[in-house]
Formats: structure tokens, C-alpha cells, sequence
């Protein structure tokens, strides 16, 4: 089935926001995350930016591959506020097509592709040099819905208890409130 955004979904060209300020992708709590900030697009789509600072080096002076698959992940993962649901990584399948030199903005732009039941499944790319640069890495990822009961089951105590005494943190969690 094809993807349809929510009628609340935010609107083209506005900004998401972190997820998580201690989210590695997006949050602006971790010193060497990579800050990521989604703005939403077209339809159900995305485009993102990221520097490759010092410390996401793999080789002397390139991105590691981790730290790029890390960013097209949170990139596909930014989606769900299109959707407006919950969801996880499923499988995220990552080709490196060049390498991403230290200091490069890397452009990202996700789009969800179809949605059967549970499953979203979504493609990005990662640009060099603009949004029609070199793509120099690429990822086609499936996300299943999930409740926000799944982070309670499987995630430390001590975080989801700071993250459910954060008045923005909760905003957040029922804006996806949208079938209880």
C-alpha cells in the first residue's frame, strides 16, 4: 500500500526536532552525535543534513561506515513523524558508494516506499556537495510499528523514567497518540 502522510503531520519544510536529546542521531544532548535535523518534505519524505566532524573518522580523514549508516538510519527513522506512529529498525541494508572525506556535509533525503500492516518500508540517500551531488551512500530500510510500550519493556529503567519526567519528551510521545 502506498504511504500516506497524517493530516498532523508536520508541515513541508518544518523542522522535526530531536526524538531524544540523548538520541546519538538527533539529539543535541550528545557531544559527538551527529545532530541530525530532519525537515519534513513532500508527501512522506524528508531532507536532512550532517557535517562529519573529527570524531565520526573510520580511516584517517573519512566517515566511518557505522556513522554514515547511522545517519541514513535516523534519516528513514525521521519518517514516522510524516506517519505519525512509532516505529524501530527492522532491517537496514547500506551500500558505500564513495568515501566521505572528514568535514563534508553530507545530504540526506528519505522517503517511505509502501506500508503493508506493521511494516514501513523506506529508501535514502546521502549526498556530497548539495542535494544533487554525488551520492555517495545509499539505504533501503524496513521499520516496524511498534507502542511506546516497547521502550518501556526493553529500555533502562533510569533513562525512560528521565524521559518521562521531561514535560517535552512526553509532548512528544503522545503526539503519536493518534489510535490508543
Amino acid at each position: 500500500m502506498t504511504p500516506v502522510r497524517h493530516p498532523d503531520a508536520p508541515a513541508p519544510g518544518e523542522l522535526l526536532g530531536a526524538h531524544y536529546g540523548q538520541c546519538f542521531g538527533c539529539g543535541d544532548e550528545q557531544p559527538h552525535g551527529l545532530h541530525l535535523q530532519a525537515r519534513a518534505g513532500e508527501g512522506v519524505s524528508i531532507t536532512a543534513r550532517f557535517t562529519v566532524q573529527a570524531a565520526h573518522q573510520g580511516a584517517p580523514g573519512l566517515a566511518h561506515g557505522g556513522v554514515l549508516a547511522t545517519a541514513l538510519d535516523e534519516a528513514l527513522g525521521s519518517l514516522t513523524w510524516l506517519l505519525r506512529t512509532i516505529a524501530v529498525t527492522g532491517r537496514l541494508e547500506t551500500d558505500f558508494v564513495q568515501p566521505v572525506p572528514v568535514g563534508t556535509v553530507l545530504h540526506l533525503d528519505a522517503r517511505a516506499t509502501a506500508v503493508a500492516g506493521r511494516k514501513i518500508y523506506c529508501t535514502a540517500t546521502g549526498r556530497i556537495g548539495g542535494p544533487d551531488g554525488p551520492v555517495a551512500v545509499r539505504a533501503d530500510a524496513l521499520f516496524i510499528e511498534v507502542k511506546v510500550d516497547h521502550f518501556i519493556d526493553h529500555g533502562r529503567a533510569e533513562e525512560i523514567q528521565a524521559a518521562m519526567s521531561d514535560p517535552d519528551q512526553v509532548r512528544r510521545a503522545r503526539a503519536f497518540e493518534v489510535n490508543p
